[in-house]
């Protein structure tokens, strides 16, 4: 017993000797410095000293940010840095002006002009069984969309670029996979959609900065991913010519949604407010624009996306596969 009390404190004071060292949040503020990249990683003991070297550089750092803030007089956000050993420093990138680029989502190589010259009014006229079963789904989908949202188009937007967000990621990833396995190419396919699905999530991006969902909103995004998510994965496995035809039908759906959104804006209904600063810079547009300019862009944007779907749709059923046609990269 006396032995063991012995042990005890023995155990306690060397860890009250080592703690501060190595367990003091305050002691090891600056580990995580672009000096310590400089030193060789050359076995445990290497790296460990390396680290423990850098504490010093860090914290005399510190010190001279504070020096030049005037002593904790700079902003919160400067103060918490992202910084790390392992050499990742982020890409500065600047406009064509030579003004910073402000967006981490896109970069300006990822920016276009909306060809607004589409004819919007084209449309597939379904013929075959399946080209009718995706058509009408859409049509029933159309009736509780327009019964929950009313005439409320900005939240419209929004819940219809969650869901339209969808096809593009799920065809580009099972096409993905099928080139894996086959150990074949995929004719540019998989960057196609996946271009789709970036553009309608920047298209969500946007509308967030004119439109603020309500709770349940947000919930029923929640459970309309869900299920369109699972619904559309296995009908994409199970007839991809079916799951590329809905997709289809689904953006003429959002020409029409979007034609509507746009009476309503030129009727006074709906406030036409500057265009967010991510539209201006994403589409090219003017400083001046309004909402009114991004709702005509990313209409132009849903019809190139509904001749995409149908352009795959018809290669599915003319026996053929997508790879056997170029994709459209960069048709937006």
């Amino acid at each position: 017993m006396m032995m063991s009390r012995g042990y005890t404190r023995l155990a306690s004071s060397m860890f009250t000797m080592v703690s501060p060292r190595f367990f003091s949040t305050a002691a090891t503020r600056g580990v995580l410095s672009n000096d310590m990249v400089k030193a060789p990683a050359v076995g445990l003991g290497v790296r460990c000293r390396s680290s423990m070297a850098a504490i010093g550089v860090g914290d005399k750092e510190q010190e001279k940010k504070q020096a030049v803030g005037g002593g904790g007089g700079g902003s919160a956000k400067d103060d918490k840095e992202i910084v790390s050993y392992w050499g990742l420093d982020p890409t500065k990138v600047s406009k064509e002006d030579g003004s910073p680029w402000k967006w981490t989502c896109f970069r300006p190589w990822d920016t276009y002009r909306a060809d607004l010259s589409i004819d919007l009014k084209k449309h597939h006229a379904p013929v075959t069984v399946l080209d009718k079963m995706a058509y009408w789904t859409v049509k029933s989908l159309r009736w509780p969309t327009d019964l929950f949202f009313q005439r409320r188009y900005g939240c419209r937007a929004m819940m219809l670029e969650t869901v339209a967000a969808v096809p593009g990621m799920v065809g580009g990833m099972l096409l993905h996979c099928k080139s894996l396995r086959r150990f074949e190419h995929s004719g540019g396919w998989i960057k196609a959609l996946l271009e789709e699905a970036e553009n309608e999530r920047m298209h969500l991006m946007t509308f967030m900065e004119v439109s603020d969902p309500r709770w349940y909103e947000r919930a029923l995004v929640f459970a309309v991913q869900g299920v369109f998510f699972n619904a559309y994965f296995l009908g994409y496995i199970i007839s991809p010519k079916f799951a590329h035809r809905v997709v289809g039908y689904l953006e003429e759906e959002a020409i029409h949604s979007y034609t509507e959104f746009l009476k309503e804006l030129d009727n006074g209904n709906i406030e036409n407010v500057p265009a967010p600063p991510i539209a201006i810079d994403y589409w090219r547009l003017p400083p001046n624009s309004t909402l009114r300019d991004v709702v005509l862009a990313v209409r132009a944007d849903e019809a190139h996306h509904r001749d995409v779907n149908h352009f795959a749709s018809d290669i599915h059923y003319q026996g053929r596969q997508l790879k056997e046609a170029p994709a459209p990269l960069g048709y937006h």
